[in-house]
């Protein structure tokens, strides 16, 4: 497999650069000045020519977004979040542990510190059945086709109670800004920010191909996308992901001290009401 090779330090096209924190501080008016980087550029008249488009933000790279420019429809092709879909997972994870992995793209949006109106996707991981973690996530895509991250509110889980909310975070909120979790005109050697809260979450992504091929319990997939995340707070941690399009991300390998892999089982259509329940009740 393609992942495997690259663990080991082979690729097929070309490098990329080098994620979750505490909880929300309350929202401030001032917060809300991280208000898309700028449209691409139309052809121009007199030289014929087309101006590049902005590069995607990078480490602590301050980008202006305006609501105006952003949509809760996703249907960027690698990473579609059509409400009602659901991905269901099977992780093992770097100790060896089996655990299940289900999203639902929810019916729910939610209007950010910064603005922006986003579509909120559940996330819930459990280990026999038991709660491990549940998360709402929230994201935008804007008019150049980038899906932006812009926060989370997550819960760690202990006996079916909350053991620790680290990892929330909101844009515009105490500072922090928000990541592309997938680009939308993808090409190898592209990195960008997925995601900024200084010395808590410090994500960054960046393609590596868009010719690979994968394998997993619901199907083969051929020109699939790859990409490699790394942690500027962890930096040796390392996941390299495959992305199909029209169904999104279909494997993942997680490389930090072990070897953890997330692989895609299936993808349906869920009931109009999943996903919606209060965090720690995700089938409610």
């Amino acid at each position: 497999m393609v992942l495997l090779a690259i663990a080991l330090g082979g690729c097929s096209d070309a490098p990329a650069e080098s994620s979750p924190t505490r909880p929300a501080a309350p929202r401030s008016e001032a917060a809300t000045t991280e208000a898309v980087a700028q449209p691409s550029a139309e052809p121009s008249s007199a030289t014929g020519q087309v101006a590049a488009r902005p590069q995607l933000p990078r480490g602590d790279d301050p980008v202006k977004l305006y609501p105006a420019d952003f949509t809760t429809k996703i249907d960027n092709p690698y990473s579609p979040m059509a409400p009602r879909t659901r991905w269901t997972y099977r992780e093992i994870d770097e100790e060896g542990k089996q655990l299940k992995v289900v999203v639902i793209v929810t019916n729910q949006t939610k209007e950010i510190a910064n603005g922006i109106t986003a579509r909120v996707v559940r996330d819930t991981v459990t280990e026999a059945g038991e709660l491990v973690e549940d998360t709402f996530d929230w994201y935008a895509q804007d008019n150049d086709g980038n899906v932006w991250y812009l926060g989370e509110d997550t819960a760690e889980f202990e006996n079916g109670k909350i053991a620790t909310k680290s990892g929330s975070w909101e844009a515009g909120v105490d500072g922090a800004l928000a990541g592309i979790i997938m680009p939308g005109d993808p090409r190898a050697g592209l990195r960008y920010r997925q995601e900024y809260y200084k010395g808590e979450a410090e994500d960054n992504g960046g393609v590596l191909s868009t010719r690979e091929m994968a394998d997993v319990p619901a199907g083969h997939y051929d020109n699939v996308l790859l990409t490699k995340d790394t942690n500027a707070i962890e930096p040796n941690v390392l996941e390299y992901k495959l992305y199909a399009k029209g169904v999104g991300p279909v494997l993942a390998l997680g490389i930090s001290g072990g070897v953890g892999r997330e692989e895609l089982l299936n993808v349906d259509r869920a009931p109009s009401t999943a996903g919606t329940g209060p965090l720690g009740t995700p089938d409610s």
